[in-house]
């Protein structure tokens, strides 16, 4: 073992914490400085106060009281706590500051990077987790991370400072102090050993009842419709429960803990009041002094006590920075990516392989899209259409083999100079909780009213959208709940025609729609496709039949292709599919 992997090995999960920690903070750990530094001047204005009852004290034993030490005694007294008000209130106020901006930064960095992640990631890893990841998590680090450590560290500080003045004053006592702070940090470590066993399975437990909680909202109306609101409680009531077990089994865990580390402080506290006694007895200590001690010795570990309670919260801390990093060592695909402006859209690709979960999902695919060319892909469910779409986009990048945008690798791209050249419009359209106009203009804030309504009347949906009450500035609600399915499609496709890239990716975007909502979707993606280069996937023959070429996939592989006339002549799978279609519900054209 390495002297280096020893050194840590053996160093207290405290101060592990607290280097982490400070790492996490990056530029903002200036404020969380400052905020330490003040922590050490209310410890050291703490220690005047003590001063000025010595003073007191002493004259009053030996009865030469006179003004100047009262007035030296107030003036050390009142110096003393309005520099403790002045030292917690800056404390506080660079421990807030320094806090909240270090996790507006890490909520803006991990938004950035999940743009760059492959889709893979957010298919693999639950909504919830990432989501407690951003909001609960970031704000355990937001709310105790910096208060926590602080409290700990003024804590410490504060000890050792009375116990250099008790030491000053008289070297007995100092060791007895000494001795109870140092009992009382191996009780601590004991305690940061087992947390570090058992807080795990609470921070799982917490995850999960994020992910159980999302997953009972997002899907009331299915659980409605096939009426077993009971039965999905029970995910979400077992979530809680078993969240509330691990809350409860963790604090009965540190109960023990807390009472030695308490018990410790008040037994050394009332250690030193005796040994006082039995000193000034023995006539080795002043009156003052003993006095001093007797009035002191149980308010003086005041804050190394809050700082053991609080320590407890340290394991939460350190898995929380934990996960939040896990988000920043997900390889992200823009790595060495570069600026490309291509000359044409031709695409190709060449011996394309991608697994998902195991399964092979595109098995050695290889083709040519020339520019301005439409593409219709066709198959069985599952047989890999989305898949090879997202190939095509980039939002995958496959095992091996390779896709080209105008005779570019499209790992030779940055991202931001690859994605302004693709459009997609999905089956199942997202829209943000937004004003129609910023959803249509998404992706360019500076986009002007004209703009947007012309991109809405060629996806024939400026109609519908001028008879809202407040029109273009008319809130969708969450994912666009207050629209129709229909409605939802066309301002999608105004989106896109907003963009203006000249490729086109429609995964199946007349799916599930009525008659007259279907005729105006084909309308709209007409003029979202006009002098484009389009990659379809449909259910329609009408959709398909005017393509270019048609791909037949199945099981990841291409195994017709041609126009429709042709493949029909070939009377192979596409010919035998169109006569059974309505037979045939496995299969989606």
């Amino acid at each position: 073992m390495s002297v280096s992997k020893m050194n840590r090995k053996n160093r207290c999960a405290v101060v592990d914490t607290i280097i982490k920690f400070f790492a996490f903070a990056g530029p903002r750990k200036k404020d969380l400085y400052k905020g330490i530094a003040w922590a050490f001047a209310d410890a050291f204005f703490q220690g005047l106060q003590i001063a000025a009852l010595y003073v007191v004290l002493k004259d009053i034993v030996f009865q030469s009281v006179t003004p100047a030490t009262a007035w030296i005694s107030f003036g050390l007294m009142l110096a003393g706590m309005a520099g403790t008000i002045a030292a917690k209130a800056a404390s506080m106020i660079f421990q807030i500051q320094g806090s909240f901006a270090m996790c507006a930064d890490h909520r803006i960095r991990m938004a950035d990077r999940m743009r760059y992640m492959p889709m893979g990631y957010f298919n693999s890893n639950s909504l919830g987790r990432i989501t407690a990841t951003v909001t609960t998590t970031m704000e355990d680090i937001q709310d105790m991370a910096s208060n926590v450590l602080c409290r700990i560290i003024s804590g410490v500080v504060h000890g050792a400072v009375i116990t250099l003045i008790l030491t000053a004053m008289d070297f007995r006592i100092g060791m007895i102090a000494l001795s109870g702070e140092l009992i009382f940090l191996a009780a601590n470590r004991q305690m940061q050993a087992l947390f570090k066993k058992i807080s795990p399975a609470r921070m799982a437990a917490k995850t999960a009842l994020v992910a159980a909680v999302l997953e009972y909202v997002q899907g009331m109306d299915v659980v409605r419709s096939v009426h077993q609101s009971a039965e999905a409680r029970k995910t979400i009531d077992r979530a809680i429960s078993d969240c509330q077990g691990q809350n409860a089994a963790l604090e009965l865990a540190f109960l023990p803990f807390f009472t030695i580390q308490t018990l410790v402080l008040k037994v050394t506290s009332l250690a030193m009041a005796l040994a006082a006694v039995l000193f000034y007895l023995n006539s080795t200590m002043s009156l003052p002094l003993c006095l001093l001690i007797q009035v002191s010795a149980f308010i003086i570990f005041s804050q190394m006590e809050t700082a053991g309670s609080v320590s407890a919260l340290l394991r939460t801390i350190d898995l929380s920075l934990d996960q939040v990093q896990q988000i920043y060592q997900i390889p992200v695909m823009d790595e060495t990516g570069c600026k490309i402006t291509p000359d044409t859209m031709d695409i190709r690709a060449e011996n394309l392989v991608f697994s998902y979960g195991g399964k092979r999902i595109i098995d050695d695919v290889g083709f040519e899209i020339p520019a301005g060319r439409t593409v219709a892909i066709v198959g069985p469910s599952g047989g890999g259409k989305t898949t090879l779409c997202n190939l095509i986009a980039r939002f995958w990048d496959p095992d091996s083999g390779a896709v080209y945008l105008g005779g570019h690798n499209l790992t030779s791209y940055s991202l931001d100079s690859l994605m302004p050249h693709f459009s997609m419009v999905f089956q199942r359209v997202y829209l943000f909780n937004d004003t129609i106009g910023n959803n249509i203009g998404f992706g360019c804030p500076g986009a002007g009213p004209a703009a947007i309504r012309k991109a809405a009347e060629k996806a024939c949906c400026h109609e519908f959208i001028k008879a809202l009450p407040q029109g273009y500035d008319t809130l969708v609600g969450e994912g666009g709940a207050t629209l129709s399915g229909g409605e939802r499609q066309r301002i999608s496709i105004a989106r896109a025609i907003f963009k203006d890239a000249p490729v086109i990716i429609l995964d199946e975007a007349t799916a599930n729609v009525d008659p007259e909502n279907e005729s105006l979707l084909r309308a709209a993606i007409g003029e979202l496709t006009r002098d484009k280069t389009v990659i379809m996937i449909a259910h329609k023959l009408k959709t398909v039949r005017h393509a270019d070429r048609i791909w037949v996939l199945d099981k990841g592989r291409i195994i017709e292709q041609g126009p429709h006339d042709r493949l029909m002549a070939q009377g192979g799978l596409y010919a035998e599919f169109i006569g059974i279609r309505e037979k045939s519900a496995g299969w989606k054209i």
